[in-house]
């Protein structure tokens, strides 16, 4: 954690700064399509992206669990090996 502290400057931490406020304050500006005025306001399209997200989520959640499988394994056999020796 201290490493990564030292290795910023100020002028990185400003520049970070400025693009949050510059992106929140673009937020507010920005808005979406209005809805068709004949349709039910409360019903919101989540087939799209909601999916695609989940899917992802999933995904990633097997990736990771695969590689913490896999590097136990490794760490195990390591460890058998030392002791072996």
């Amino acid at each position: 954690m201290k490493k990564i502290i030292k290795n910023i400057n100020i002028d990185q931490v400003i520049k970070i700064v400025y693009l949050c406020i510059v992106l929140i304050s673009i937020s507010g500006i920005i808005h979406a399509q209005p809805s068709d005025p004949g349709s039910d306001p409360d019903n919101a399209p989540i087939d799209g992206g909601l999916s695609l997200l989940i899917a992802g989520g999933v995904g990633y959640g097997v990736k990771k669990i695969r590689e913490k499988r896999k590097s136990q394994e490794t760490r195990a056999k390591n460890q058998e090996e030392q002791e072996n020796k």
